[in-house]
């Protein structure tokens, strides 16, 4: 009897067809350059980097806020070529060994471009010469030690002498701890020199952005004559979640953001950035009326 013949377990493999399209996706994907497109965290819209940049970094869809760098934001305040930086070279030093700060310092010098974590100088603002400090949040969080500090009061003593307005634009995360006390004493420093420019009748205008925390809340950017801020921003001494820690409430919707702080008179008024070159053109045409701003 013949044995049973039993099907081939094999079965001959044909080769796989590509699916359409593919490889190209992924070399497509390789294509494309990284940082064309930023998503906004407001609204999720996916916005062209240099659409963006041309718009003052505010999202054109929801009109989100995203952070700015100092010297950006003061090219789209002061005419050009108007503007004669103070205290370039001054840098901070770790004076207290703080373990990683002169790293940190090395680090946030390179990606920024700047020596510390504010730019201050002397620029027209329209037809107004005004004494201009910006912080950039990009350097260390904006942290206030003491060469912001020294070149704030340096330039409020300046403006004092020269009879000039001063803005100043916050964004800080507060006093910088790895400088310990000496962080502290710029609050009194920058206060003092704010309370001189005042009894010489020249007006100060702060400006609040996202964030503005701490040591530098609690001293000069809140002493304005007029304390305006951007939409959004949020602003307190200790953040919303160390608060309800430690008084173990409920916060009231909006808490610490612009919008809630203008309904309960901390601060006078809200400007879109970009509104600010001529908001503040307004404000020191009232100011500074009576005096020869113009030079």
């Amino acid at each position: 009897m013949e044995p049973a013949l039993t099907p081939p377990t094999d079965k001959p493999t044909l080769p796989r067809r590509p699916k359409l399209g593919a490889g190209r996706t992924r070399d497509r994907k390789r294509e494309i350059p990284e940082g064309l497109w930023i998503k906004c965290p407001s609204c999720s819209t996916m916005v062209f980097d240099s659409e963006l940049d041309a718009n003052l970094k505010v999202c054109p869809k929801c009109s989100h806020h995203f952070p700015i760098g100092a010297r950006e934001r003061i090219h789209s305040l002061v005419e050009t070529c108007t503007f004669e930086e103070m205290d370039a070279e001054m840098s901070s030093v770790d004076v207290l060994k703080f373990a990683g700060y002169k790293g940190k310092l090395d680090r946030d010098r390179k990606a920024t471009m700047l020596s510390d974590a504010v730019v201050t100088g002397i620029g027209k603002i329209g037809p107004h010469r005004v004494a201009l400090g910006v912080m950039d949040f990009g350097f260390m969080g904006g942290s206030m030690g003491y060469v912001v500090g020294e070149k704030l009061t340096r330039l409020i003593e300046r403006a004092t002498e020269g009879n000039w307005p001063v803005i100043i634009i916050s964004t800080s995360g507060g006093a910088r701890m790895q400088e310990g006390s000496v962080s502290l004493m710029q609050m009194a420093k920058t206060s003092a020199a704010l309370a001189y420019h005042a009894q010489s009748r020249l007006p100060y205008i702060s400006v609040l952005t996202n964030n503005d925390y701490g040591g530098v809340m609690a001293s000069f950017a809140a002493l304005g004559d007029l304390n305006v801020a951007e939409p959004g921003a949020m602003i307190g001494f200790a953040g919303p979640r160390v608060i309800k820690d430690t008084t173990h409430a409920d916060l009231p919707p909006g808490f610490q953001t612009a919008e809630f702080l203008v309904d309960h008179g901390l601060i006078d008024a809200i400007v879109p950035r970009k509104e600010m070159k001529d908001q503040f053109i307004k404000y020191l045409d009232h100011l500074m009326s009576g005096r020869n701003a113009a030079v």
